[in-house]
């Protein structure tokens, strides 16, 4: 560790009101393993499709009432004609 990482260490840890050992302690219990990360990307990936399709089913549906909506106003003329 060069001298200017220390201070730089010993600075965030009074800053924070810990002792240097209390924020290494707890930078180190905080790391995220890689592995972690790529568990967290796929669940994001898996959820970036499953809104995808989900938007996607929203605007089929919005689609079909408008469809249905433009027809029954076709009756309504039809029949009042």
């Amino acid at each position: 560790m060069t001298p200017d990482q220390k201070m730089r260490l010993v600075t965030k840890a009074h800053q924070a009101g810990i002792s240097v050992s209390e924020y290494l302690r707890r930078a180190a219990l905080g790391y995220v393993y890689a592995k972690d990360e790529q568990l967290l990307c796929a669940l994001l990936d898996s959820m970036n499709r499953a809104t995808y399709q989900a938007e996607k089913a929203i605007d089929e549906a919005l689609s079909f009432i408008s469809e249905s909506n433009l027809r029954i106003e076709l009756m309504e003329r039809q029949a009042r004609s």
